[in-house]
């Protein structure tokens, strides 16, 4: 298994393919694990070198004691590192949910290693009481959450969900906004993608129209069906949104 090291801390990655390099970042209690078929199709399928981060305190990466409050700027810091790891100037990024977040973080913080950004079912401001509902369900651990969340982190997984819930919850405390006004200073090409269904962000389809509108280069892509993420509930229609996106890069 591949690791590196970054700002002191051990992460995993899985990789794919050869071409130009693609990072996939997972979304919140989501790992690398979970984009196996991701990583083989956008491979496959767009020629691509298709990796995936564990960020600090998931996966097969180190654990965490607590999660700091900064925690979705330093997987945007780990991103970049990663990249530079690989031995490359600069990546397609494309995240889910939080991943999508912290892809647009990497492209705030750290341009010259972005060329592109694909988020998906996410959003910039969150309603910090529909936030806090959001993390309440994560308590009922029906048999298919345990079984995802074991799937990505292994025997400890309840460690990490109880992690990452916390800081979710210090976040919903402190405002649920994840870039501060900050969007307007990406200079690469972005995509938004999500389902108008989404349930768990009704709010999805205004809050990326808004995102669209500070975005300097932005693109939006939703869709009438499926939910959360689109990724992974409409391939199909996620992954034509891909292509269309990637043709014209140039």
């Amino acid at each position: 298994m591949p690791y590196f090291t970054s700002a002191g801390r051990r992460l995993h990655y899985r990789a794919s393919g050869e071409g130009p390099l693609c990072l996939v970042l997972p979304g919140a209690t989501a790992s690398s694990a979970h984009h196996e078929g991701d990583l083989r199709r956008l491979s496959q399928q767009f020629g691509l070198r298709a990796v995936s981060l564990d960020f600090a305190g998931t996966g097969q990466s180190g654990r965490l004691d607590r999660w700091p409050d900064d925690w979705w700027e330093q997987g945007a810091h780990d991103a970049a590192a990663l990249v530079a790891h690989l031995g490359e100037e600069t990546a397609l990024v494309c995240g889910t949910s939080g991943g999508g977040v912290i892809a647009l973080l990497a492209a705030i913080l750290h341009p010259e290693r972005v060329r592109a950004v694909i988020a998906d079912s996410c959003i910039d401001v969150w309603d910090p009481d529909s936030l806090r509902v959001e993390m309440a369900k994560r308590d009922a651990r029906t048999p298919g959450q345990v079984g995802f969340w074991q799937h990505g982190h292994g025997d400890d997984w309840a460690r990490v969900v109880e992690a990452d819930s916390d800081l979710i919850r210090r976040f919903a405390d402190a405002g649920a906004d994840w870039f501060g006004g900050r969007l307007a200073r990406i200079a690469c090409p972005v995509l938004l993608t999500g389902s108008l269904r989404d349930d768990a962000i009704p709010t999805l389809g205004a809050r990326q129209q808004a995102m669209a509108l500070a975005i300097p280069d932005c693109q939006v892509f939703l869709y009438n069906r499926g939910g959360h993420p689109l990724m992974w509930s409409e391939p199909e229609a996620f992954y034509g949104a891909v292509a269309m996106f990637l043709g014209g890069l140039g």
